[in-house]
């Protein structure tokens, strides 16, 4: 397991690689302590399922899902997680994504756990109101219309749309 410098695009990750006897998990280092377990243990459950099934499985499928669930269900009490992250955790456990990023609900009581600096007013895009412009990556957008899991966003500067995650840490410029 190696633990590496935070990647954008994903919390952690497992690597099979047949040339190899032992394989690779590694973990982004910026991950507060709960979401670090969680992203441990998603994936050994994917070197669980590697083992067990080979190669012969859907990476996020039902043998992974049952696989997470079981390694999760003993952690899932008071000792581990505190009470406020064990109600969305429950319920993304029941039939878990292949990320929990994907999860409004948990990601937001997760986010309550992460290091913030005193000056930090990021805020989630989904709970900015439409029509309210915000800051992201240095380009100044104005929030649109929700799809499904992306929010319609139209940069101020050139008036190009673009679809952003409505989990995307923006800073409020209203």
């Amino acid at each position: 397991m190696h633990v590496k410098t935070p990647r954008s695009t994903k919390l952690g990750d497992f690597r099979y690689r047949k040339d190899r006897k032992f394989q690779t998990i590694t973990l982004n280092a910026d991950l507060n302590t709960y979401q670090f377990l969680l992203t441990y243990i998603h994936e050994v459950a994917h070197l669980r399922a590697f083992e067990k099934f080979g190669i012969h499985h859907a990476p996020h499928g039902y043998e992974w899902k049952k696989l997470f669930q079981e390694l999760m269900e003993p952690l899932l009490s008071e000792i581990i997680f505190p009470r406020d992250l064990l109600v969305p955790l429950k319920l993304h456990m029941r039939n878990p994504s292949a990320s929990s990023a994907r999860d409004l609900f948990l990601m937001k009581e997760m986010s309550k756990y992460d290091k913030k600096s005193a000056h930090s007013t990021e805020i989630f895009l989904a709970d900015l109101k439409p029509g309210n412009s915000f800051m992201l990556s240095g380009r100044k957008f104005v929030k649109g219309e929700t799809r499904r899991t992306r929010i319609i966003c139209e940069e101020i500067g050139s008036g190009k749309k673009f679809l952003v995650s409505r989990l995307a840490k923006v800073q409020p410029m209203d």
